[in-house]
């Protein structure tokens, strides 16, 4: 922790770097992804303060939307699309991800009801070739399209994306090499940025 607190000291001590953010804020980007301490969206995307606009959640899941019970993440998502106008959502899921893991393995999540409870929203059921393989890339990928078209079923998206102001990305993520995919639909693959 002391490493984090030495930088916070230091961090506002060029102010000028950070004044213009006080006028407010315009990312063209809402950045979906795993609470995953591995997951940096910045860092991936070489994003400034003010350019990305972040939800983040265990798993990147996308919980289904429901007008009678709000939450934080259609929240998040309403007003990105609504009031900052974000012209593409990205969800971004990656290798390694111990949400989906548990899902694809079965993992008994009896110790952690909250996460158990959480990974229910996942849109289905990832499945992987190899269960046991810790990368669980094919499962992430399969449940990133899913995260998207359960996007889809939110109205202030599907007014955007209908109306040609919004795009949706999928994006993975391998945390042991750094490299992203992005899900191309013409060849319905990850393929390299």
């Amino acid at each position: 922790m002391q490493p984090l607190i030495d930088n916070a000291r230091t961090f506002g001590q060029r102010p000028e770097e950070f004044a213009n953010l006080a006028a407010g804020q315009s990312p063209e980007v809402l950045f979906i992804t795993c609470s995953d301490s591995r997951v940096v969206p910045a860092l991936i995307t070489g994003a400034r303060p003010g350019q990305l606009f972040e939800l983040r959640t265990a798993g990147n899941i996308v919980p289904p939307y429901a007008s009678g019970t709000p939450t934080g993440e259609a929240a998040t998502i309403e007003y990105a699309v609504e009031v900052l106008g974000v012209q593409d959502i990205v969800v971004c899921g990656h290798s390694h991800c111990g949400a989906v893991g548990a899902l694809v393995r079965g993992d008994d999540l009896a110790t952690v009801p909250a996460v158990r409870d959480w990974l229910a929203h996942a849109a289905d059921e990832p499945k992987a070739a190899d269960p046991a393989d810790p990368e669980v890339a094919e499962a992430v990928q399969h449940h990133v399209l899913s995260q998207l078209l359960r996007l889809r079923s939110y109205p202030c998206v599907e007014r955007r994306l209908a109306d040609g102001r919004l795009r949706l990305r999928g994006w993975y993520y391998e945390v042991h090499t750094g490299r992203v995919r992005e899900h191309r639909a013409d060849t319905d693959a990850f393929e390299a940025l």
